[in-house]
């Protein structure tokens, strides 16, 4: 170990959390502190999120002291709270790998441990598989290791998506014997939003209501009969209108709290108590600080939530210097600048205001920008709303985020042909977060939609003209896709001038085979043809633009006049190429012998490595594209050329 790294002598001793269960109190607060100091010890030699996980270090060895994992199934969410679960349940040895290529995931996952029994990497998602394992136990499922509790930690701001409380409402139905901590923290990704949390600052203020309960319920007795009504029509007045988990309480919740997360004390006595004495649906609620004990986390504004590689000392962030804008950043300027010409542009968010430009469109237009918390199915439909009350909105989510408002997308927007704007960010590979953030499936699920213009920008310039393209475009649903990281470097116009929907652009003229591609991979292609150009082939380069409507003329075009035509999409099977050779097939130009062929991503998830790394599995850079023409044109190559 080196000499830099923490003292840990007693984490030292624990493989797996059995080996917690031997240790006193006191211990328990040690190991609390070892395992704080090593969970920040790592994280600064890997980056990743940092704040969630040292918010729940003393929850996590009192869940791992008082229930029996794995067979009790403890699950997080959003599961970037789990390295120091990783690190007492025989990872440890591996932490230092977190978010890398072949380490381990950055999230729970059912394929590296049997202490992960449910991946959450998205949110809101845990107490309905807790209620599943709770009710699998019930009817004699046996899966290994043998079902025992269901604990479900729910936080950073996730019960804010309506889906945890149709969960809730349902496990209260059913009354089964099942926990839920909420980790409290009062700051999701970004400070949270919404009536939830004021409702959860409203209760931790109001802690002594708990005594005013308690005395109402014994005063009641004293009063002669007929006061004793209104006395008890007052007192759920009282009980509604202030304190102590009613909303969980109507919902068929036991509720406990609010209680101190970082006092492993009070933490012990209440979960030992509802473990020993539960028989249904318990609500534990757990103050706790995003960020705790580590003074640069808690002093940053987001509390350390992702961070690069640091300095432990100092808590500064090492990044690689950036030669090129952001595309989110050159996303959030343009459409700063398309909103100052246009008053009804607004602009809405799903708790992710940071990570898609759009806190610095708040800053200039506070009252048109709108956060609504992880609710993206809301988020989608409020759109559709605005749109229809004749606004612009622009939904500005993740790709794999904007997946959870899918039924929204279709039956809300693209049915009722409403012009909403969706600004699709972390498209394609995106790196350490690895399958569950990948943005590979939205060009295939919205292109199929009826009526929805569909574009990918293939640089950071033409992401400038697309969200002005899509400003100005008011028939129906319009979107965009850029990827995560920096930009290609290319000089950026003044302002954004809106395309002609529907028109690809021709960038190089050349015989043989025609390279049509669509997105960032562009720069792969133009890669490509100089290495093809050393072997005297000159292939024509198209950027499509537009997945839909596609550029029927210039396709059929490259179809007549090349032996091979060639797409590439940072995308999953059934996106952009299928519906090239949708075209291709029913105007018969299969039938004149043309080589066709569709590069997209692989039919698997890609685990985490680097954004080049997972392009090199995907068989998507210059080297692989290269290769496929050889292939198609039948020309021998000499040697391997993939390395």
């Amino acid at each position: 170990m080196s000499s830099d790294r923490p003292q840990t002598p007693l984490l030292d001793t624990i493989t797996v959390p059995a080996d917690i269960k031997r240790l006193s109190d006191a211990q328990l607060r040690q190991l609390a502190d070892e395992l704080r100091a090593e969970t920040i010890s790592a994280v600064s030699e890997t980056g990743g999120h940092l704040g969630a996980g040292l918010g729940v270090v003393e929850l996590t060895v009192a869940l791992h002291a008082v229930f029996d994992t794995p067979r009790d199934r403890l699950i997080w969410d959003v599961s970037h709270q789990c390295y120091p679960h990783k690190i007492i349940t025989g990872r440890r040895d591996r932490i230092r790998t977190l978010r890398m290529k072949d380490g381990l995931s950055g999230f729970t996952k059912r394929s590296e441990s049997p202490y992960d029994p449910f991946g959450a990497a998205h949110s809101s998602t845990s107490i309905s598989a807790a209620l599943g394992f709770r009710v699998a136990h019930d009817l004699g499922g046996a899966p290994d290791p043998a079902l025992g509790d269901a604990i479900a930690v729910i936080g950073d701001g996730s019960m804010s998506a309506g889906m945890a409380f149709e969960a809730m409402n349902n496990a209260g139905h059913l009354g089964k014997r099942l926990f839920v901590i909420l980790n409290d923290n009062e700051m999701s990704i970004a400070p949270p939003t919404g009536a939830l949390s004021s409702y959860l600052s409203r209760l931790y203020a109001q802690s002594p209501m708990h005594d005013l309960k308690a005395a109402a319920k014994g005063a009641l007795s004293l009063l002669p009969p007929p006061f004793q009504e209104g006395a008890k029509r007052a007192k759920d007045m009282l009980k509604h209108m202030t304190v102590g988990g009613t909303l969980f309480e109507e919902l068929g919740f036991k509720y406990v709290g609010p209680i101190d997360g970082h006092d492993m004390e009070q933490l012990l006595a209440v979960l030992r108590t509802v473990h020993d004495r539960a028989t249904g649906p318990m609500l534990i609620h757990v103050l706790t600080k995003k960020g705790k004990g580590y003074r640069p986390a808690e002093m940053a504004t987001d509390k350390g939530h992702a961070t690069a590689k640091f300095d432990v000392i100092t808590g500064k962030q090492k990044s690689a210097p950036s030669n090129a804008p952001s595309y989110t950043k050159v996303f959030a300027r343009s459409l700063i600048a398309q909103a100052e010409q246009d008053d009804k542009i607004v602009a809405v968010t799903a708790a992710m205001p940071d990570g898609t430009g759009l806190n610095l469109f708040a800053e200039r237009f506070p009252r048109r920008c709108f956060d609504v918390g992880i609710a993206e199915q809301h988020g989608v439909t409020f759109c559709a709303g605005l749109a229809a009350g004749g606004l612009k909105p622009f939904c500005a989510m993740y790709s794999t985020f904007l997946q959870r408002g899918y039924d929204q997308v279709v039956h809300d927007v693209a049915i009722q042909r409403l012009p909403v704007r969706f600004a699709i960010d972390r498209a394609g590979l995106v790196g350490a977060d690895g399958a569950t953030h990948a943005g590979s499936f939205d060009v295939a699920y919205l292109a199929n939609l009826p009526g929805f213009v569909v574009m990918a920008a293939a640089d950071e310039a033409e992401l400038v003209h697309m969200v002005a393209t899509a400003a100005a475009h008011d028939e129906g649903p319009i979107a965009f896709r850029f990827p995560r990281g920096e930009g290609m470097g290319v000089d950026m116009p003044e302002r954004g001038t809106p395309l002609e929907i529907g028109k690809g652009r021709v960038m190089r003229e050349g015989g043989r085979v025609a390279l049509l591609s669509f997105g960032t991979r562009l720069a792969e292609v133009l890669k490509a043809c100089e290495g093809l150009g050393a072997r005297g082939i000159q292939p024509t380069v198209v950027d499509a633009r537009f997945a839909k409507p596609l550029d029927r003329d210039l396709i059929l075009q490259l179809a007549a006049h090349h032996e091979a035509l060639i797409t590439i999409e940072e995308g999953a099977i059934g996106g952009f190429g299928s519906h090239v050779a949708q075209l291709l097939a029913n105007e018969g130009v299969f039938d004149r012998g043309l080589k066709y062929r569709s590069m997209v991503l692989p039919d698997t998830f890609i685990d985490q490595a680097s954004a080049t790394d997972m392009y090199a599995v995907a068989g998507m850079n210059a080297a692989d594209i290269e290769a496929k023409v050889l292939q198609v044109l039948g020309v021998a190559q000499l040697g391997s050329k993939r390395a």
